[in-house]
């Protein structure tokens, strides 16, 4: 494990944020398992990027003796960068701003460019459903998303991840905003990524039931075999209730296939961003995440 990790950086859209970070495995298993990394930054913070997200959980996975097992069975990693939403501490004059350099989408801007992002990984190294899809924060939201039956326009075009893991995840934006309702922050980067028509947002969260009752994920991921719910208490954003509102819609989606499906929640350590900051806590959530799945599909 002395080689460097290979990084390059793919494009799939004209704006400069539409990039994903592929981080390479030099002489990894031709069928292992890639790491696909979703960053969070409540949809619209530029200083959060898919490299600072990547960088230190995969450090450790490659140096650390303690996941040399693990490492062995990943074949690569890949961070994906997507548009965003505006942000008041970071303002732009879109009279000025250059078309490609504006940060000023909505829903379901995010998740389409998660998707086309997916796609281009997908044929371009060719690993299908062989990966783990792993979002922190809103990335968590993104990361759900993308199984579920609402956002399946272009189902076809991408195989869907084996497993997802959540860190510190937004899975019920409205419930998010009510549980912290003095807090004026919660409801503004709400809005400023779905509108103001909660309907919306409710149609978006991955853990909100639709009139069947179940949610998107139960009825979109026909595929997957893992999910994993990680959470801090130490987290001061984002609260328990956002996990366990999760655990709760992926429970009906194991009911529905028992013998197949597996669901775990993962205590973490720390603040709402240490996870990915310092990499350990991300690291070894990646590393649970495949430990579940080696139980089943990987040799």
């Amino acid at each position: 494990m002395s080689e460097q990790l290979i990084e390059e950086t793919l494009r799939y859209g004209p704006h400069s944020l539409q990039t994903i970070t592929v981080a390479s495995v030099p002489n990894g298993p031709l069928t292992g398992l890639w790491v696909v990394l979703i960053h969070g930054g409540a949809w619209r913070d530029p200083a959060q990027t898919a490299g600072s997200f990547l960088r230190p959980a995969a450090s450790i996975l490659k140096s650390n003796p303690t996941y040399g097992t693990v490492f062995s069975r990943i074949a690569g990693f890949a961070s994906i960068s997507y548009r965003l939403s505006a942000h008041p501490n970071h303002p732009q004059d879109p009279q000025t701003t250059d078309a490609h350099e504006l940060r000023n989408v909505k829903h379901p801007d995010h998740i389409r460019d998660v998707q086309a992002a997916l796609r281009l990984l997908q044929s371009t190294y060719g690993f299908g459903e062989r990966y783990l899809l792993a979002g922190h924060s809103c990335g968590a939201t993104l990361a759900f998303q993308c199984v579920m039956d609402e956002f399946h326009n272009d189902r076809d075009s991408f195989a869907q991840p084996m497993a997802i893991l959540g860190t510190e995840g937004i899975y019920d934006v409205k419930l998010l905003r009510d549980t912290h309702k003095h807090i004026t922050a919660y409801q503004e980067f709400s809005e400023g990524a779905f509108g103001s028509d909660e309907s919306v947002w409710d149609a978006a969260s991955p853990a909100a039931k639709g009139e069947d009752g179940l949610s998107g994920v139960e009825r979109g991921w026909e595929s997957g075999l893992v999910a994993i719910v990680a959470h801090s208490e130490e987290d001061s954003l984002v609260d328990r209730g956002q996990a366990s509102a999760m655990t709760n819609a992926l429970y009906r989606w194991e009911a529905q296939e028992p013998s197949t499906r597996r669901v775990v929640w993962l205590q973490l350590r720390g603040e709402h961003d240490e996870p990915w900051e310092k990499g350990d806590e991300l690291a070894r959530a990646v590393t649970a995440t495949i430990q579940e799945l080696s139980r089943n599909v990987i040799a």
